[in-house]
């Protein structure tokens, strides 16, 4: 039975979405979700800023187990050993080489001619396979190429060393009886591909990306791009469901946990979801675990502690190492460390720094049949600085009245309400956590008024990304 391999492009993709691109934490649970449902390789985008985008591909690295990792490598030559960096720690990594080759593609892409174009794919191909062993090459606009150069190219990088070739039809133009009678011609004349596999991408400008997958299948194609939104490649579910549905018939197969591709697929349309707040300063309104809460003990020395600090996303130098190790001591003394408690340790010990920005007073207004407005009133520096802000609730309206304070916006990373007393008069412990440049950096405030501990927490963090900022 030939077995059908599936690469998501999902993520790749909404790097080029502007407003709607994912956050850190999004990228990471989808990269997790398709990990779980068995899918062969995910792609990611490419690095354009190597320490934020390195970090966010070591991230995913550490997070995906089975399926393959891909990250494009650029048209230039450094690109790829960044690339390589950034995912060689990956359980199965692999590194994607794309050029064009139709004339348009060419010069307005690259601005190469034909036989630039070949000499950067034979570069980037052998550089690329020197480092790992598993290399894509994707013909961009196959469909619009000219035969012959085509035929040439892809013969190029198999020479070089890829180890799957993948055919665009970015256009989206073709029907499923041309792009089966097309990938029958590459097989033809370029015998090659006989030893290596070959991948097709579909645009679905036409609604008819799955049929033309389908067909080029039948014609020798293994491998299928596949998006959870659509538009440009077959949605997964439906390219999954032709397989499962049919693929007895033609004594066809893929990996994929179907039992679980249904709920998977509504969790990633959720939350790559286009229309989101435009006022609201959380990048995203769920909040998402891992589902992996760590349990420490006083016999764990400061090693162990490290290694699960790193893994929370924290960078702490060795001297904040130091102090939040001899006060996970103290309390692991008494009770055994999970991950809240650990954060609290970090955000109330780690980097204490003095305050570039002070809080004096706080107004908000909220009600059932008013939108909640924040008036908070802050000294940085010793000057007084006002922010009025209107969101989707107080504690979003007195985040959304800090950023128009500090004219910066933070990804909010996490945001986490715990009781520290009981009774009526209960104190309230709140955990913020801000991602600048890639990095985390947590706050705590503690309150008998939750949104009160919220904006000390948010402040918290923010002095600690303000002093590392005034430091570099």
């Amino acid at each position: 039975m030939k077995q059908i391999r599936f690469t998501d492009i999902t993520l790749r993709e909404a790097s080029r979405c502007g407003e709607g691109a994912l956050s850190f934490k999004e990228i990471i649970e989808e990269a997790k979700i398709l990990d779980r449902l068995n899918l062969d390789v995910i792609s990611l985008a490419p690095i354009e800023n190597e320490k934020i985008d390195s970090l966010l591909v070591r991230t995913v690295a550490a997070a995906v187990k089975k399926s393959a990792l891909s990250i494009p490598v650029g048209f230039e030559e450094g690109g790829v050993e960044t690339a390589w960096n950034a995912v060689a720690e990956a359980a199965h990594p692999r590194l994607y080489v794309e050029a064009p080759t139709s004339t348009v593609q060419m010069e307005f892409v690259c601005n190469k001619k034909p036989d630039g174009i070949i000499k950067m794919i034979e570069t980037l191909v052998a550089k690329s396979r020197a480092l790992c062993p598993d290399v894509e090459f994707a013909a961009v606009d196959a469909t619009r190429s000219e035969p012959e150069f085509l035929y040439r190219a892809l013969r190029t990088a198999i020479a070089a060393g890829a180890t799957t070739v993948t055919v665009c039809d970015s256009a989206g133009m073709m029907m499923p009886y041309e792009f089966s009678n097309f990938v029958k011609e590459l097989y033809a004349n370029v015998p090659e591909l006989e030893n290596v596999t070959l991948g097709v991408k579909c645009s679905d400008e036409l609604s008819m990306a799955a049929a033309c997958a389908v067909s080029a299948v039948r014609a020798g194609a293994s491998e299928v791009d596949v998006t959870v939104g659509g538009g440009c490649a077959p949605e997964l579910e439906a390219a999954a469901q032709v397989i499962r549905m049919r693929g007895d018939d033609y004594d066809y197969s893929c990996g994929l946990k179907y039992t679980e591709l249904h709920r998977s697929v509504a969790q990633m349309n959720w939350i790559t979801r286009r229309e989101r707040s435009k006022t609201s300063a959380f990048e995203t309104g769920m909040a998402i675990s891992d589902g992996s809460d760590v349990r420490l003990d006083a016999n764990d020395d400061i090693d162990a502690l490290t290694k699960v600090v790193a893994r929370l996303g924290y960078e702490l130098s060795d001297e904040d190492m130091a102090k939040v190790y001899e006060t996970f001591v103290s309390v692991a003394r008494k009770k055994s460390v999970g991950t809240k408690e650990l954060e609290a340790i970090i955000a109330t010990t780690a980097l204490q720094v003095p305050p570039t920005y002070e809080l004096v007073s706080y107004v908000i207004n909220s009600g059932n049949i008013i939108s909640a407005t924040a008036n908070i009133h802050c000294r940085k520096n010793g000057a007084d600085q006002f922010g009025l802000a209107v969101g989707d609730g107080p504690i979003d309206a007195a985040f959304l009245a800090i950023e128009q304070i500090t004219g910066h916006h933070y990804e909010l990373d996490d945001f986490q309400i715990q009781a520290v007393t009981e009774g009526r008069e209960a104190m309230g412990s709140t955990l913020v956590k801000l991602r600048s440049n890639g990095k985390l950096y947590a706050g705590n405030g503690i309150s008998t008024d939750i949104i009160g501990s919220s904006i000390m927490a948010y402040f918290n963090a923010l002095n600690k990304i303000s002093y590392e900022e005034n430091h570099r």
